[in-house]
């Protein structure tokens, strides 16, 4: 972030400490509106990233479901601005020799959830962006969440989580992909 940026913002938290009810000045947050700055450049990454700048894609012959489970994600609601958090498992049917590398699919949810975001959005995207990098046969993404917003302010549901999941092609109109997928997912589980 540029400094006159960098500079303006670390002038908005001091602000915003303000209307808390806080001092700024005080001792333990002297250098709170930096560090917080700071942060912001991390959680925010992903409006500085394409979801296609990360999708190696590799010439494989592979006929059969791919599936990546347990993906840990991190994200902020566009909401509340609190986050939102939890595991993703992401599979799809390669189609013309066409596979993403594993730790793409990994970084292809990065740039996603490094957003203001919504959980049924962030699952829409990644589906899309996947279809888009490879055209496979099927995609199929499910993510499980965690909001603060919902567990620490409001009906305060500290238990409650939230599922998604996007399918695409074979996994929405096969019957047979899509009991295999769901046999995959069962597997995990175990």
């Amino acid at each position: 972030m540029e400094e006159s940026k960098f500079s303006e913002a670390c002038s908005l938290v001091r602000r915003m400490l303000e209307l808390i009810g806080e001092d700024p000045g005080r001792e333990g947050l002297l250098e709170t509106p930096n560090r917080v700055v700071k942060s912001w450049e991390e959680i925010y990454s992903g409006y500085a990233k394409s979801c296609q700048d990360y999708a190696k894609v590799f010439e494989h012959r592979c006929e059969h479901i791919v599936m990546l489970r347990g993906l840990d994600y991190f994200s902020m609601c566009e909401h509340h601005m609190l986050p939102f958090f939890g595991t993703c498992h992401v599979a799809y049917i390669p189609q013309n020799s066409r596979v993403l590398g594993v730790s793409k699919l990994a970084r292809m949810l990065e740039v996603y959830s490094r957003r203001l975001q919504l959980q049924e959005r962030l699952t829409d995207q990644l589906a899309f962006g996947i279809q888009e990098a490879i055209n496979p046969l099927g995609v199929a993404v499910y993510i499980d969440g965690q909001h603060l917003c919902m567990q620490m302010r409001g009906v305060r549901q500290p238990h409650a989580t939230m599922r998604t999941n996007k399918l695409t092609g074979a996994f929405l109109e096969d019957p047979k992909a899509r009991s295999e997928l769901l046999s995959l997912m069962a597997l995990g589980d175990k």
